[in-house]
């Protein structure tokens, strides 16, 4: 499944970037990931080392697997969602939008990242701090669509809990196989969203 507007050299560019996450977790899993180099990474994925990084700075990018663009192309989406549309929805239809096909089929994948960062907690920080990185920009799209300042506190609570209901749902399709991981995350964000589906009254000079 290609995402909506993505041309051609994009959905290779995803594919290009997923083989070499996949190689270097896979790889990392089987040797330890000390033992692995960045040439063994390209040339499992197939790909020349200059392509490794076109995509990676390092082979520590490569296995914490979070796309730069992420951040940017999810609060683009949120501004652009149709009028009339709720920030919670907006926000939901963002996350939504993420989940491809290659992401879908990554359970095992998922599995082996997370073990291969639990031995590693200098990535697993870097690992956070890139999501808290999407997280503001998120909160800010968020804030703008709703018409309410940066520092209030709706559109900061629902990205947060958008995010823990993101894990809990990735958690649950990762030792599930019975159910979809778009299904999942859909049904997490709609647990929470019946509480923050509705913008908050902003009122000059509050503390929210």
């Amino acid at each position: 499944m290609s995402q909506p507007g993505e041309s051609l050299r994009d959905r290779k560019k995803r594919r290009t970037r997923a083989a070499l996450e996949r190689a270097t977790v896979r790889l990392a899993a089987e040797r330890g990931y000390d033992h692995v180099t960045v040439e063994e990474i390209a040339a499992e994925a197939d790909v020349s080392v200059r392509t490794f990084f076109n995509y990676f700075a390092s082979k520590d990018e490569a296995l914490i697997g979070a796309d730069p663009e992420a951040g940017p192309r999810m609060a683009a989406r949120v501004l652009a969602a149709p009028a009339g549309v709720t920030p919670f929805q907006a926000y939901r239809d963002s996350v939504l939008a993420e989940i491809t096909d290659e992401l879908n089929n990554a359970r095992d994948l998922w599995l082996l990242r997370k073990d291969v960062l639990m031995q590693r907690p200098d990535l697993l920080v870097r690992a956070f701090a890139t999501s808290a990185e999407h997280e503001q920009l998120l909160a800010s799209a968020v804030a703008q669509r709703a018409g309410l300042p940066e520092s209030h506190l709706y559109p900061r609570l629902l990205v947060a809990a958008g995010s823990a209901a993101f894990r809990c749902a990735v958690t649950r399709w990762a030792l599930d196989d019975s159910v979809a991981l778009g299904d999942v995350v859909g049904d997490a964000l709609d647990l929470f969203g019946t509480g923050l589906a509705h913008v908050p009254q902003h009122h000059e000079g509050g503390t929210s």
